[in-house]
């Protein structure tokens, strides 16, 4: 392991990082709502801290090594998170406390989207534009950003790459090298966030609230300028915009890179694991709105659109609100939240255990029936036309272990606390699957509850962004062995 080379990285990217506190500053003196101090403050503190670190080992030079890559991605995740909480601790119309205010910004960060404050729309507009550009930057994450810059500093990339980028099957690039790929990527995601908010502003939205939502959409987040969310703005219009991008913004980016290079849709739906996404979003959007009318809940009009709008949104783990879902009646509010578990495909911005291993597992549970009534086949598990290897398989169901294990270990935490077993469930499940919302005392916000559950949150949000095993990987005593 090559600390003074992790060290150089590490400083690098703080520096990097104290420069995004620019944008909210020029929000603060071109609304002069007084946050100005706050910001720059942040950004020399970080800025300063960065430099320290960086400067000793300025002229090391060196590839990074696979623990290396896990090791620098967790402590950056850390590190980011304590750098991002600084304007929300300093300001005085955010979180007082300290645990708040990092709540909020690993919340941000690892694009979960869970609240403690209350009166957003009072926030000044500075710390508005700070939370939708926290989740902006770590829905693609700030490191696969890093990875198209560490080329030019003599610094390989590959191993924070993989360590970063969500999903069972890490190796496949879109382009050879990896510093373009992470250029393709920002590339599509920025020209997405562009869209997103043109569509929002052309519905109705200000400037402001289209580009901050459009921050959030994007990232699968749910961040919003508004306590009502979404539903602030009462416009169906708006709600199916957020629907399309919602959709594009949980489908794997390589896909949006193939159907961009051959200029045809057709690689969606050859695609199994964005067949199985869509006909899943599709099947429970009908069992929605249909229950939604039975029950009289909703008039046929917002049902469908109230109904498509949550289901999509939670499904994504987005966790933008236009109605109260939890309020819903029979199994709606449940179903809804379990859906969450599958989140977003592989190499999205979505949160959750992803698509591709939720149909794995499904496939695999197929076979095993089949053996039980042909013992002596050999059938193997596809994707599309290809066998999946019992590797990928073997991963897939290690990963499913842990995240069960580490969610029972959280939830028997946050019922020791005191919080009842509603509350508990779904706030570790929505930490974990980054989601945001979720059922109880959480319903709504996360401020109520007592300071050692936020931070377990905390650590659930981070383990869900990492997905597991990058952050647990680090607590074995084989990683710190030579």
């Amino acid at each position: 392991m090559r600390l003074p080379v992790i060290a150089k990285v590490l400083g690098l990217l703080m520096m990097l990082f104290s420069l995004t506190m620019l944008p909210p500053l020029g929000i603060s003196l071109l609304y002069d709502d007084g946050q100005w101090q706050r910001f720059s403050n942040g950004l020399l503190m970080v800025m300063f801290g960065g430099l320290v670190v960086w400067l000793p080992f300025r002229k090391v030079a060196g590839d990074l090594r696979v623990r290396d890559g896990f090791l620098i991605t967790t402590l950056f995740w850390v590190v980011l998170s304590v750098a991002g909480s600084i304007p929300f601790y300093l300001s005085n119309n955010a979180p007082y406390t300290y645990v708040d205010s990092l709540f909020e910004a690993v919340s941000g960060l690892t694009t979960t989207g869970a609240t403690v404050i209350t009166g957003i729309d009072s926030l000044p507009e500075s710390m508005l534009w700070y939370r939708q550009q926290l989740q902006w930057l770590g829905g693609m994450g700030i490191i696969v950003l890093a990875v198209a810059i560490l080329p030019m500093l003599g610094i390989g990339g590959m191993q924070l790459y993989r360590a970063e980028v969500p999903g069972p099957v890490k190796d496949n690039k879109l382009t050879p090298r990896i510093g373009e790929t992470a250029k393709a990527l920002w590339y599509i995601y920025v020209a997405l966030t562009v869209l997103c908010a043109l569509a929002y502003w052309a519905a109705g939205m200000s400037w402001f609230d289209a580009i901050g939502h459009s921050f959030s959409t994007i990232a699968i987040g749910g961040f919003s300028t508004h306590d009502a969310s979404i539903g602030y703005f009462d416009s169906a219009l708006i709600e199916m915009i957020a629907v399309v991008f919602m959709v594009i913004a949980g489908a794997n980016f390589a896909l949006h890179f193939m159907a961009f290079r051959q200029r045809s849709l057709k690689a969606y739906w050859q695609d199994s694991e964005f067949r199985f996404y869509f006909s899943i979003l599709a099947t429970v959007s009908v069992i929605t709105v249909l229950v939604l009318i039975y029950t009289a809940t909703l008039d046929p009009g917002k049902a469908v659109t109230k109904g498509i709008f949550e289901v999509v949104s939670i499904a994504t783990t987005t966790g933008f609100g236009a109605a109260d879902f939890s309020q819903w009646p029979l199994m709606l509010p449940f179903m809804l939240f379990v859906l969450a578990f599958m989140g977003g495909c592989a190499g999205s911005t979505g949160g959750g255990m992803k698509v591709m291993r939720v149909l794995l597992i499904y496939r695999q549970g197929s076979r095993e029936v089949k053996r039980l009534l042909h013992p002596n086949a050999v059938i193997p598990v596809k994707l599309g036309n290809r066998p999946v290897s019992d590797r990928v398989l073997q991963a897939v169901w290690g990963f499913f272990s842990v995240y069960m294990f580490m969610f029972v270990a959280m939830l028997i935490i946050l019922l020791a606390t005191g919080l009842d077993q509603v509350t508990a469930w779904t706030a570790v499940a929505s930490a974990m699957n980054n989601l945001g919302p979720g059922l109880g005392e959480v319903a709504y916000h996360y401020g109520n509850i007592n300071d050692i559950a936020k931070w377990v949150l905390c650590f659930a949000m981070l383990l869900g962004r990492l997905e597991v095993f990058t952050l647990l990987v680090l607590l074995t005593p084989a990683f710190w062995r030579r």
